[in-house]
């Protein structure tokens, strides 16, 4: 069987098989080069705002004291010297918030493990911490 294309003019009736190899290739290099790009940032934003965190913190357990308090165990890891500043919220069983409070931790050890005392606006079954931060330290 003849080949059909064999008489017709080059290009006219679609491109050849070079030409798709060469658009083939463009693309690869392109994604490649998107996709390391986007890992690159990707890894950077990750290592920036790990780094810039200096005051962490973790709720290590929580008790209902009554309908107006709930006692909530801290562990805060911090630079020592520095002050830190933890928000903790409580929520009752609906899921409301009943209690929120932001508490200071300005010991000079580096790692802090304390309870503090969370007053609420109604019986709270589950605390939650929102996160730690550096606090400004007052003006003497």
């Amino acid at each position: 069987m003849a080949d059909v294309r064999a008489g017709l003019p080059e290009g006219r009736y679609g491109r050849s098989g070079a030409a798709d190899a060469r658009t083939d290739r463009r693309l690869r290099i392109t994604g490649l080069v998107l996709g390391v790009a986007l890992l690159g940032f990707v890894g950077w934003a990750g290592v920036s705002y790990i780094g810039e965190q200096k005051v962490t913190g973790e709720l290590t357990g929580f008790e209902v004291v009554s309908d107006g308090e709930i006692e909530i165990n801290l562990a805060v890891r911090k630079p020592s010297g520095t002050d830190g500043v933890c928000t903790v919220r409580a929520q009752a069983e609906d899921g409301l918030e009943v209690g929120r409070g932001d508490f200071r931790f300005d010991e000079d050890a580096g790692s802090v493990h304390r309870s503090v005392t969370l007053r609420t606006t109604g019986r709270a079954t589950s605390a939650e911490l929102m996160g730690c931060s550096e606090a400004d330290r007052p003006a003497d």
